[in-house]
């Protein structure tokens, strides 16, 4: 089948280093604010600014890296990224261990993971579309989509029992160690990287820095994409603060049965990322990125609406199945879009302006729901959430557009 075709040793491991910190990054899920609470005795509002601040002041921190990353290596960008987040999460077990763990020691962490994380995924979607042909753009990052919602599926269950046995504080270093085996991955990809060559003016300049967000937002396809992706994504993170307050707070339920109402449904993530490739097939890339898009819009009303007992955690999980199911068609898809429609020269400044704007988003909305839900009531909160959700759908590309002419060309070397 095409779906299971090698698309080679290098991309192997460039795979491979993804699952592995994408599998220490669910296993560590949430275990910020669980220090917060559990170890530093924050109360919401600061768990609350810890969400926002880290996400808002990382985006901040990295605007000015995507343009000096575009005419770097990009592999020994992602290198030195890994490396970057493993130390600096390292700091925390080491400062709990000597007692000196605070809470501004927890938003520092934090920025420098943010700013590391969109610089290694902006770096990362260079690197891939140098690895792979452009036909095989949207297998690799269905198999990307895939590995996300497998990771979380096992990680996040594993990270609940690791940190309610051991203390969140283990899950952060095995956090920090699958960054330094995912540098490690990066590294063995191998091959002669050639250092790209810039045209023009060797120093950064101010129109560098907006250089991202000038291609996103004047191209037909990127720019409804760039306003839904970021509107979606930012209301869904803003209401999960809420959720766990609902959940575990108002609710009542477990720690094991929170894990277990998101853990499972994401095997729908899964699910969507395997029917990709076999849908665009059936029915044309454009109708199902709408439809995908559409239908993910519809689910996050109901969170609003949870119930008590047993019937409130049906009802949550069948949510988030609907949701993330949709998801996993929906991202592989707009990811492919976005590198077809990026030429290679701006691909790492186009993926920064993406990631800083969505941090930002996620940061803002989850500040602004948080003052929100203490106005009007958590359930308030999250139905309005769910109702700003139903129009997005809008704001996708009405009509399908050809691809660009890159598309149609071998692409060799081993860039992203």
């Amino acid at each position: 089948m095409g779906a299971r075709r090698s698309l080679g040793r290098q991309f192997g491991w460039l795979w491979a280093a993804y699952g592995i910190s994408a599998f220490g990054t669910r296993l560590a899920f949430d275990a910020f604010p669980l220090l917060a609470v559990l170890v530093l005795h924050a109360g919401p509002a600061q768990v609350s600014l810890l969400a926002a601040a880290g996400a808002a002041v990382g985006a901040a921190v990295a605007v000015p890296l995507g343009p000096w990353v575009e005419f770097r290596r990009k592999r020994r960008v992602m290198v030195a990224m890994d490396l970057v987040r493993c130390v600096a999460l390292l700091t925390v077990p080491a400062a709990y261990a000597l007692g000196l763990l605070g809470f501004g020691q927890l938003v520092v962490v934090s920025v420098i993971v943010a700013a590391a994380d969109i610089t290694f995924n902006a770096a990362g979607g260079a690197c891939l579309k140098a690895l792979v042909r452009p036909a095989d753009l949207l297998v690799a990052n269905s198999r990307f989509e895939a590995t996300t919602w497998t990771a979380t599926v096992l990680g996040m269950p594993l990270g609940g029992v690791a940190a309610g046995v051991f203390g969140p504080v283990l899950t952060v270093t095995a956090d920090a160690v699958s960054y330094l085996l995912s540098a490690a991955g990066v590294r063995a990809i191998g091959g002669n990287e050639p250092r790209p060559v810039r045209t023009g003016a060797p120093r950064l300049r101010a129109g560098d820095l907006l250089e991202g967000w000038r291609h996103i937002l004047t191209h037909p396809v990127l720019r409804p994409l760039f306003l839904n992706t970021v509107l979606v994504n930012g209301l869904i993170m803003a209401t999960s603060p809420l959720l766990a307050v609902l959940l575990l707070g108002e609710l009542g339920f477990a720690p094991w049965q929170y894990g277990l109402a998101f853990a499972v449904p994401c095997l729908g993530g899964l699910i969507g990322a395997r029917l990709a490739r076999p849908l665009v097939a059936r029915f044309g890339r454009h109708t199902v990125l709408r439809t995908a898009g559409t239908l993910r819009a519809c689910w996050l009303l109901g969170l609003g609406f949870v119930p008590a007992g047993t019937t409130g955690l049906v009802v949550v999980m069948a949510v988030e199945l609907g949701l993330i199911t949709c998801v996993g068609v929906f991202n592989p898809l707009y990811t492919t879009y976005r590198l077809e429609h990026t030429e290679p020269d701006r691909v790492t400044r186009t993926l920064t302006a993406w990631s800083v704007s969505a941090k930002a988003t996620v940061a803002a909305l989850t500040g602004l729901w948080g003052l929100l839900a203490g106005l009007t009531g958590l359930r308030t909160a999250l139905a309005l959430a769910g109702l700003l959700m139903l129009p997005t759908p809008f704001l996708l590309p009405r009509r399908p557009y050809p691809h660009p002419p890159q598309h149609e060309r071998e692409v060799t070397g081993s860039h992203r």
